[in-house]
């Protein structure tokens, strides 16, 4: 347990309350849009004839930008790259859930997880992550995690 307290992985909230829902004290992230109430949107971009995919740090600091327009607050940032000039997986662990990518240079696509809850608006990513990676052309879907019914 130590090792994982080090690490950040061990929660404030006791074991019993996690297994019992939230502790009274604690505020709920959950989003109410559109008349819908949920734990937060899932972004899922491809991005086709994109730039920039081999460089792990130009990498962070794109997912960074993208995670600061959004209102978020990053925990941590993690990228490994495969190969020297091969693809990059990297995480953004944030407050408010994660940003992730995974990167092939060779056929110029990326594939770009964005997930928020609270405040954030995870749409504010998506101008910034453009500009990044100057993508030919861009799918988005969104997905709304954890709808109440």
């Amino acid at each position: 347990m130590d090792a994982l307290a080090q690490l950040g992985m061990v929660s404030e909230i006791s074991r019993e309350n996690q297994e019992e829902g939230l502790a009274p004290e604690a505020k709920d992230y959950f989003v109410t849009r559109d008349g819908l109430k949920f734990a937060g949107a899932h972004l899922l971009l491809d991005l086709w004839g994109a730039e920039n995919l081999a460089d792990p740090g130009a990498i962070e600091q794109a997912l960074a930008e993208a995670a600061m327009a959004a209102k978020a607050t990053i925990l941590h940032a993690h990228m490994h790259q495969f190969s020297p000039e091969g693809g990059v997986s990297g995480v953004l662990l944030l407050a408010e859930s994660h940003i992730s990518i995974h990167t092939w240079p060779e056929r110029a696509f990326a594939a770009i997880d964005i997930f928020m809850c609270g405040a954030c608006d995870p749409y504010r990513s998506v101008p910034i992550l453009k500009a990044a990676f100057r993508p030919r052309s861009i799918h988005l879907s969104e997905q709304r995690r954890g709808l109440i019914a």
